[in-house]
């Protein structure tokens, strides 16, 4: 499926040689439609938003939808979602289970206490993918960096943990060196480190993808200059244990598009083992939201060079795939932060899904997007 899905995109998709800005919308995906969740939505006692990293089970043909709540209105969760898409878009979308993301001595999460000793630092949930071979999910922090506080620096390294169906605890994976937090003007920013997590369908490689670039790796995308921008791949054995880094690549971030000030990579989904759709996102009271087909090519593996500023390197090369601030009919667009591979339809068409992050405020929505690849 993996290959054949590769080659129908490969046909289907039109190619911009040297991207550039990427302002001009490239066609290549249907917009089928999209559904919201109600202002307010609470399931469980929990406070629904801030959805922000989704996976699809096709066997239950339900969706893991993460929440990047700080366990600040609950411990750190994610849903179980039920979507009926069609060819008309999505009919209804049902909130069936919670569970919480749980800690290695299996108890839950609670809100961050800075002037304790030591400091409680919750988690920053971002990326969310299933494993459907091995029955469990890989779920992704950005940590934190705070360097000014009272009790001085608050520091905690970003992570990709395994987590039961049930959010049980069961591994967490080695991060590369240039992922460690510092109190210096080195390693990752505050909210810009693994925000985007991706299994590839035989379950042998897991990606994780920082939002924007390290200190080391230069300064983050304006409105002249786009950035570079890590993706780390996993090898999983057998028994899919974690382990450390086998390789690491650099992703090529497109300026900002005015009016919003930076852009960053909010999540992916693998179609192969070198072959990926990727979210670019720039945040603002409209956001500016492109979605590109990104490939390894000839990249250069960057695992192990502590700083991309000023190197010579081939990057990832990628392709614009649709502007959906220019998409006739998505209106409105929010702040779209997931995507996975969604059900094919009756006619054979393969469904993309995309959730949108409300940030838990009343003038955003929690939307879920569907496109669909043309047909050959």
């Amino acid at each position: 499926m993996r290959s054949t899905l590769a080659g129908l995109l490969s046909l289907c998709w039109l190619l911009v040689a040297g991207c550039g800005r990427c302002e001009a919308p490239t066609p290549g995906l249907e917009y089928l439609g999209q559904i919201h969740l109600p202002s307010n939505t609470t399931f469980d006692g929990t406070a629904v938003g801030g959805l922000s990293g989704i996976s699809y089970d096709p066997g239950r043909d339900c969706y893991y939808v993460i929440s990047d709540d700080r366990s600040a209105k609950g411990p750190a969760r994610f849903y179980t979602v039920r979507l009926s898409v069609s060819d008309r878009g999505v009919d209804d979308v049902t909130i069936s289970a919670v569970h919480s993301l749980l800690d290695e001595r299996g108890a839950p999460f609670g809100p961050r206490s800075f002037g304790s000793s030591p400091p409680v630092i919750p988690p920053d949930p971002e990326g969310i993918a299933f494993d459907g071979g091995r029955q469990r999910l890989y779920w992704s922090s950005e940590g934190e960096r705070l360097t000014d506080g009272p009790h001085g620096p608050v520091l905690a390294d970003p992570w990709v943990r395994i987590a039961g169906l049930d959010g049980s605890y069961l591994g967490q994976f080695a991060m590369p060196p240039e992922l460690a937090m510092s109190a210096q003007l080195s390693g990752p920013r505050r909210n810009t480190t693994l925000e985007g997590l991706t299994l590839t369908a035989d379950g042998r490689l897991l990606f994780a993808a920082m939002e924007g670039p390290g200190y080391d790796d230069g300064a983050p995308p304006d409105q002249v200059h786009g950035a570079l921008t890590r993706i780390t791949a996993y090898r999983l054995d057998a028994h899919g244990d974690p382990g450390a880094p086998v390789a690491q690549y650099a992703y090529p971030l497109e300026p900002a598009t005015p009016p919003t000030e930076t852009n960053g990579l909010t999540d992916l989904v693998a179609l192969s083992d070198t072959a990926f759709l990727v979210i670019e996102r720039a945040f603002s009271a409209r956001p500016a939201v492109r979605l590109f087909r990104a490939e390894i090519g000839d990249a250069t593996d960057v695992l192990g060079v502590p700083a991309l500023a000023g190197r010579t390197l081939t990057p990832m090369t990628k392709t614009l795939l649709a502007d959906l601030s220019a998409t006739p009919g998505l209106d409105p667009l929010d702040n779209i932060e997931g995507i996975t591979l969604g059900p094919r339809l009756p006619d054979g068409r393969q469904t993309v899904v995309l959730v949108s992050d409300d940030n838990f405020s009343p003038r955003q929505v929690t939307q879920f997007v569907v496109f669909a690849v043309p047909a050959a």
